[in-house]
C-alpha cells in the first residue's frame, strides 16, 4: 500500500526525527525515526493525548540495526517506508 502526503510537518529534527503528516485523503500519520527504528503510524488526530494505542509502526516499519542513530531526513524516511510526497507538498517547521 503506498500512501501519498500531502502535508508534513517537522516536529522535531533529531533523537528522535518526527514528523506529523497528512495524506491527500486527510488521514493523519505519526512519522518517528529513533535508536535506528522507524515507524509509520496511522490516528484520528494529532493530538497524542487523543491516541488509544501507543506508536508501534502500524502502518510501517523499518530497522537500521543503528540503536545510536535518532537522525534522518525526510526523504529517506520516505525512501525507507514507502511514503510519497506530493509534487506541490506543503513541508513547513513546527
Amino acid at each position: 500500500m503506498s500512501l501519498t502526503l500531502a502535508r508534513v510537518v517537522e516536529t522535531c529534527c533529531a533523537c528522535p526525527s518526527q514528523w506529523s503528516a497528512w495524506t491527500t485523503d486527510g488521514q493523519y500519520l505519526y512519522l518517528r525515526y529513533r535508536s535506528g527504528i522507524g515507524t509509520v503510524d496511522a490516528y484520528d488526530t494529532h493530538d497524542s493525548e487523543q491516541w488509544t494505542r501507543i506508536p508501534d509502526g502500524a502502518v510501517a516499519r523499518f530497522d537500521t540495526g543503528d540503536r545510536l542513530d535518532g537522525d534522518m531526513d525526510l526523504a529517506e524516511f520516505c525512501e525507507r517506508t514507502g511514503l510519497q510526497l506530493t509534487p506541490e507538498a506543503e513541508l513547513p517547521t513546527a
